[in-house]
């Protein structure tokens, strides 16, 4: 059963500004429904007596003092902006429906 379409890999491609071929489009609509096919064969794995976190060794978790520190200035982050709006990004919209 083919989970993903042509039309899901436009759409994203689309999405994230990509530029496609025919031959990349039938490429990744074969090899992303593959990797979706390789993740539902997971699903028939006995993982019961598996703690959802167990390593091979045993991995110490690096950890930090949580402390305060002063973000960014609103300049610098907007610094390369290629379009701004007092303190904020400027972006296309590209959720179907809500366009202006």
């Amino acid at each position: 059963m083919q989970r993903i379409t042509r039309q899901d890999v436009e759409r994203t491609a689309d999405l994230a500004r990509l530029s496609l071929t025919e031959a990349e489009i039938v490429a990744l609509t074969r090899d992303l429904d593959r990797i979706l096919e390789h993740a539902d064969q997971l699903k028939d794995l006995d993982t019961e007596s598996t703690v959802p976190t167990a390593h091979a060794i045993v991995l110490p978790t690096p950890q930090r003092a949580d402390e305060p520190v002063p973000g960014m200035d609103v300049e610098s982050a907007l610094a390369n902006a290629p379009l701004r709006e007092g303190s904020a990004f400027v972006v296309p919209k590209v959720i179907e429906g809500e366009e202006s």
